[in-house]
């Protein structure tokens, strides 16, 4: 992790326009599943879906990510 505490390519946006709800989002790099990213944030490799779920706008198969998709991380 780095000095901010967010892992990899991941940011934290403040959620705008009153929303009062934080939106992560993180950046695959060469290596990542969906499995290691749910386990780097949920502690959990099997929540994977959870993500897969928030982004079926950007993705077909949980298996299938890309390096530099911005995925949201619910």
């Amino acid at each position: 992790m780095n000095e901010s505490g967010n892992a990899g390519g991941a940011s934290n946006e403040g959620a705008a326009g009153g929303a009062g709800r934080e939106s992560r989002t993180y950046i695959v790099q060469s290596g990542d599943t969906l499995g290691k990213i749910a386990k780097e944030y949920y502690g959990d490799a099997g929540r994977y879906m959870d993500i897969f779920n928030a982004n079926t706008d950007k993705l077909s198969d949980p298996n299938k990510i890309q390096v530099g998709q911005e995925l949201v991380i619910p």
